[in-house]
């Protein structure tokens, strides 16, 4: 079976979002700076409250900012 992978936005959201710092976001998504560190580096997938939660802090939605890559 293909491995697949989720890939994110998140650091552009981030700079598009006024530069707003890794605290900035994990502050308004509940979680700490290093969750937002792995996660930019995508070697975390997130729960799906946490994904909807940082959908929430950049005002779009969950699949504008996670995709599925299939391998």
């Amino acid at each position: 079976m293909p491995k697949a992978t989720i890939r994110n936005s998140i650091r552009r959201l981030r700079f598009e979002h006024g530069e707003m710092t890794q605290q900035e976001l994990a502050d308004r998504a509940g979680c700490t700076r290093q969750t937002i560190i792995v996660l930019e580096q995508e070697r975390y997938v997130p729960s799906l409250l946490l994904a909807f939660k940082i959908a929430k802090a950049f005002g779009t939605t969950v699949d504008a900012i996670f995709t599925l890559q299939e391998a």
